[in-house]
């Protein structure tokens, strides 16, 4: 059995249970090394076999899964974050099904959560806004036209920027010409939940300046949106005592 498996934000105490308990009986690890906290791999048994699949290609890494299976081997593929996001599993995936591989899922804590509550924010926040955008800029992987930053600009959701701190010039002009003001706040995190995690909050016109004075040049999310810093909005109806649900009356 193959077992993908999500590493969680960095911080080594932040992987499932479940996850954690995988690491422990597996027979195979491949782990993301870029990103993944090196300190997740103390979890393995001694004979564990440990491949970095920073320096390997999909098809490297598939043939020691397949070695692994026919050796009755139990695999664990350990990615950054939850592996849905950015993750590359599906082609994986794909793969182990044309072979009659089995494999499962593990989900883990992305770093858009640890983001979060790297700023104690909450990106849903009553009548600011009820919608999270998880996107990136186009790089050497290319992104939809339909998906660019400045379609979903438009939307002036919460906006959260994976795998852009190298383009934050760019950035600010595709933001901006989407519609967001110069001044709407913004936030960049970086290595969230690590023990290095550093916070600066900005704006969405001074990301790049921000990110330069800091020394931030990769590992770092970019959090847009006018639920950043925001003091003022609706209380939530949930726990509003003249709102009724199925559990409680409203008060008169």
């Amino acid at each position: 059995m193959i077992y993908f498996v999500g590493a969680g934000s960095g911080a080594e105490d932040l992987i499932t249970v479940r996850g954690q308990r995988l690491l422990q009986q597996a027979d195979v690890i491949i782990y993301a090394g870029s990103l993944v906290n090196p300190e997740l791999l103390k979890e393995r048994k001694e004979s564990c076999a440990i491949y970095n699949s920073a320096k390997m290609t999909l098809e490297e890494v598939i043939a020691v899964m397949v070695r692994a299976e026919k050796a009755g081997q139990m695999t664990v593929r350990l990615h950054t974050g939850d592996p849905c996001l950015y993750g590359a599993i599906r082609e994986q995936m794909d793969i182990l099904t044309e072979q009659g591989i089995a494999y499962e899922s593990c989900p883990g804590v992305s770093s858009f959560c640890g983001a979060a509550s790297a700023l104690d924010l909450e990106y849903t926040l009553p009548e600011i806004s009820q919608s999270v955008v998880i996107t990136r800029m186009a790089g050497r992987t290319p992104v939809p036209e339909r998906e660019s930053i400045r379609a979903f600009a438009a939307h002036q959701a919460t906006m959260v920027i994976f795998l852009s701190t190298g383009m934050l010039k760019q950035l600010s002009e595709e933001l901006i010409a989407g519609g967001y003001e110069a001044e709407t706040p913004a936030a960049i995190v970086y290595k969230a939940t690590w023990p290095e995690e550093k916070k600066f909050i900005c704006t969405v016109g001074t990301l790049e300046e921000t990110a330069k004075r800091e020394g931030i040049t990769k590992t770092a999310l970019i959090l847009v949106g006018n639920v950043i810093g925001c003091q003022t909005y609706e209380r939530s109806k949930l726990y509003d005592p003249t709102f009724a649900t199925e559990f409680r009356e409203a008060s008169r």
